[in-house]
């Protein structure tokens, strides 16, 4: 794995460390707390602790209070799915994702000026944006809000909708629903929900600050060319943000299975019951990822016209020179036409004008946008054996596929 970059004061931004990870006060937290390295060291030391201290005190309390299992109660600890995905596999893969958002990100805004893209001229912009994203990462403001968002709004809206069971369950006192919260309840309303939504909701502030970014750069005139052979005028490179993104639509994937899970075996309902779920959640992935992306399309389209207009022109004199020499000539030409240089350069041409034809107004293709859906309901298709028998669903598939 290549070496990442350490964190840096703002007043040392550096154009080739570009990071929307490193920094914010959680992440100080994290540091002053022996968690996390500059560099985000130390990721498997911070998923193990903060997956464990948002889940194993729910197991502990529940276990004391007699609600981990059995049948004293409609809804133990061990058989809430939605809790034990959530903690377990969905808290780890947001904490894991930093820094592989870090590491492919940093390589990716780094292309900007390894492919001079940015003209000398308008480098003090490029400068300007990354300190403007910095600002936003490092905003003691806006972690506060989200904590505040969550405290309030979130209780009064989330958390009843969390809770709105007509069952007995492990996070009520002895069972009786309304009437209050158990210890493990207390702490999952307190500490271990608040620390899910927080991280949930920093990504989506994080992926804010990187479409303001692009948005911003997609504002400086930058040196495209419409005969580059990823067909995107040099900009390929950006779609590889893609996969950086990958663990978080799979996250998506995993909190909604776990929901719907919870419903299936609590209430008897069915997975096709939540197909326009399904569908939502798939949409705001694609969203999150593919949106920043259009801020260059603009340009693209741009770049496009004017190599349509250029090409053509060089097209036209070069077609008209051709036919002078080759077809129309006044004069023998006194070379011969088998294995002649000017063949090559019209069929040159041909192949100049293919890329300029094809290229692209989004630089994302559609291979990525079936690998961001499949990542999303990959977690949900296991949910399929609810609804028929594991061998049904492989003869259904060898027959699709076959």
């Amino acid at each position: 794995m290549e070496k990442t970059t350490s964190y840096r004061p703002q007043s040392e931004i550096d154009p080739k460390d570009f990071s929307i990870i490193l920094g914010g006060p959680f992440f100080q937290l994290l540091r002053k707390a022996h968690l996390s390295g500059n560099a985000l060291e130390l990721v498997k030391k911070r998923t193990l602790i903060i997956s464990l201290l948002a889940w194993l005190p729910l197991f502990l309390l529940s276990l004391l209070e007699g609600t981990a299992w059995g049948e004293a109660i409609v809804l133990p600890f061990i058989k809430d799915i939605e809790v034990q995905v959530r903690f377990l596999i969905a808290l780890p893969i947001m904490v894991v994702a930093e820094l592989m958002v870090h590491e492919r990100m940093r390589i990716v805004v780094n292309q900007f000026l390894e492919r001079e893209l940015i003209p000398e001229l308008e480098k003090p912009k490029f400068i300007k944006a990354i300190e403007s994203a910095y600002r936003l990462r490092n905003s003691f403001a806006v972690e506060l809000f989200i904590v505040v968002l969550i405290y309030v709004i979130g209780y009064n809206v989330v958390w009843e909708k969390s809770i709105a069971v007509d069952a007995t369950a492990w996070f009520t006192e002895n069972g009786q629903g309304e009437r209050g919260l158990s210890m493990a309840g207390m702490w999952f309303r307190y500490f271990s929900l608040p620390v899910f939504q927080f991280l949930f909701l920093r990504w989506y502030f994080r992926i804010f600050i990187w479409a303001r970014f692009l948005f911003q750069i997609s504002k400086i005139k930058l040196r495209l060319s419409p005969m580059h052979p990823d067909y995107l005028g040099g900009l390929g490179f950006i779609s590889n943000i893609v996969f950086a993104f990958m663990p978080l639509a799979i996250m998506h994937g995993v909190v909604l299975a776990g929901s719907i899970a919870n419903h299936i075996f609590r209430e008897g309902t069915t997975l096709l019951d939540y197909k326009y779920e399904i569908i939502v959640i798939t949409l705001i992935v694609l969203f999150l990822v593919v949106v920043p992306l259009l801020a260059f399309s603009s340009q693209l389209a741009e770049v496009k016209r004017q190599g349509n207009r250029t090409y053509g022109k060089l097209a036209i004199q070069y077609g008209h020179d051709f036919d002078t020499k080759w077809i129309n000539y006044n004069q023998q030409p006194t070379e011969t036409l088998l294995g002649n240089h000017d063949i090559q350069a019209l069929s040159d041409l041909q192949n100049a004008f293919k890329i300029i034809r094809d290229m692209r107004m989004v630089p994302i293709s559609r291979n990525d946008i079936v690998m961001l859906i499949a990542a999303t309901i990959a977690p949900v298709l296991p949910l399929l054996l609810t609804m028929m028998p594991l061998n049904e669903i492989i003869q259904m598939a060898a027959g699709i596929l076959f």
